[in-house]
């Protein structure tokens, strides 16, 4: 804790520190709970260690993540809402006036805590169709941004550069597990070109790069006690990606009736309405950026991801286990045989994802 506190003496606004918890949820960064003590009352912050082996450039990071928030910020003010501080985060400054601080080691970061919030794990169609509101409004807000901000994780969405992952791992077949997986190599090789749309409508200019969350889970946002979304957190992967990816990649998870690593394959389908209460929220904000072409490919989307996700994980399976963590041998591999499972299960009810997007146009 004292290696902790003398990181926090960096960071001036802090007032005295009481106490310090690891917050245990979240993947990739070290995240804690801080108490201070402020005027005969207790304010509490959250310091986290940004993962540096998962994001290379930190004070790019961190520079996409101050123009965002600044950004949304400014347009908050602007439409004279009130207790902003509750619906962006902020961050602190250092005593050198940057928003993280390098001990030489570690990239570390203190936001203010959102008092009274918290996060939510279950899903009903209702709460879908808040989120995809507040999905749609975060990226409406943020259409009209000008300064440039980098890829956090270069190619973190690109199909094309994740299937010649995928065939890198097939010429190598590094620990012999290929023989095993070949038909589904195979019936994801069919696909292959169908599934690129995005990368080659970039190329030919029918395809703009805006400004996405690129991690479109339930728990990356915060709700009040009374199910109200606050504001959208976890904003280390916000960068340019195509509109659609936090459409599609919220969808995923959201609307699958099963685990991501399920093996049950017969416990896999699609709930329609779940998607149908998301699009209705999403829409109602985001057509107002939205082009024709990228209206039309939301449903592609959805099935976009599960194929995307299931292409990842069969090409950790081949390497060897290398980058996913496991708690079996063939966890990867049942993990992506799930993924590509509601991959298929949304194909086949394609046209009514369709029809109900057309519906809301």
């Amino acid at each position: 804790m004292n290696d902790l506190k003398e990181i926090l003496r960096h960071f001036p606004e802090i007032g005295e520190v009481k106490m310090i918890d690891p917050i245990s949820t979240g993947l990739i960064n070290r995240t804690y709970k801080v108490y201070t003590a402020e005027k005969e009352k207790i304010r509490c912050y959250v310091l986290q260690c940004i993962n540096k082996a998962v994001f290379h450039d930190v004070p790019g990071l961190q520079r996409n993540i101050e123009l965002v928030t600044s950004h949304i910020r400014r347009k908050l003010e602007d439409k004279g809402e009130e207790d902003i501080d509750r619906k962006v985060l902020r961050f602190l400054k250092t005593d050198k006036g940057l928003s993280y601080y390098w001990d030489k080691t570690d990239y570390w970061r203190v936001s203010v805590f959102i008092e009274g919030s918290e996060t939510r794990d279950e899903l009903t169609s209702h709460s879908a169709e808040l989120v995809g509101i507040k999905f749609g409004e975060f990226e409406a807000m943020l259409s009209d941004m000008v300064e440039p901000l980098i890829e956090t994780i270069p190619d973190f969405h690109n199909m094309e550069f994740r299937l010649a992952q995928l065939r890198e791992a097939v010429e190598k077949d590094a620990v012999g597990r290929l023989s095993g997986v070949r038909t589904m190599v195979d019936d994801i090789n069919r696909d292959a070109e169908d599934m690129c749309f995005a990368e080659r409508y970039y190329r030919e200019g029918k395809l703009l790069k805006r400004v996405c969350h690129c991690d479109t889970k339930l728990n990356n946002m915060l709700f009040d006690r009374s199910g109200n979304v606050l504001c959208i957190i976890d904003l280390d992967t916000v960068m340019p990606s195509f509109v659609f990816s936090d459409f599609g990649d919220f969808l995923r998870s959201a609307a699958n009736t099963a685990s991501e690593d399920e093996p049950d394959l017969s416990k896999i389908t699609f709930r329609q309405e779940i998607f149908k209460a998301f699009a209705k929220g999403y829409f109602s904000k985001a057509k107002s950026f939205l082009t024709p072409i990228e209206i039309g490919l939301l449903p592609f989307s959805v099935a976009l991801f599960p194929y995307m996700q299931a292409v990842r994980f069969l090409t950790d399976y081949l390497n060897g286990d290398v980058y996913y963590r496991i708690d079996y041998v063939e966890h990867n591999l049942v993990r992506s045989r799930a993924q590509y499972k509601l991959y298929e299960e949304v194909r086949k009810i394609m046209p009514q994802l369709k029809s109900y997007i057309d519906s809301l146009c």
